[in-house]
């Protein structure tokens, strides 16, 4: 099994359609990229503490690949807006991709391109997610 680390907006949402995928073994919701170890939903509300809210996704990668669930990351949020996802505003709420090794970078920064590619050709802005190595959730 493998792990995907996801952060597009508020977390619910993305969760239930993460855990719909075949090969997706597991989903939970949390928050990464952060100044502590411990957080709670109120101190990451004050926007003090630089975590995102994230969905940990398990996955069979013999059965679905993280190119697929990276196809399914940005289309199904604006990766347009920044630090906000809709009526969500705030750090909590922006776009980006923790990965926990350098082949999901590779991965990641690849989709980014191809993703952008489309999205020019919409005539949308640039992409704001961020793409980083981080090896904990909290």
């Amino acid at each position: 099994m493998e792990i995907a680390v996801l952060a597009l907006g508020c977390f619910w949402g993305p969760e239930i359609k993460f855990s719909k995928i075949n090969g997706v073994i597991k989903t939970e919701v949390g928050y990464c990229g952060g100044n502590s170890s411990q957080t709670t939903y109120k101190e990451v509300c004050t926007g003090s503490t630089n975590h995102a809210e994230v969905v940990q996704v398990t996955y069979d990668p013999k059965v679905i690949s993280i190119n697929t669930l990276l196809k399914t990351f940005w289309e199904c949020h604006d990766p347009t807006q920044g630090m906000r996802q809709g009526n969500d505003i705030g750090e909590q709420y922006r776009s980006v991709i923790f990965c926990k090794d350098s082949h999901q970078l590779d991965a990641a920064n690849i989709s980014k391109k191809v993703f952008q590619t489309k999205l020019d050709e919409k005539g949308f802005g640039p992409i704001t997610t961020e793409i980083k190595i981080e090896t904990k959730t909290k």
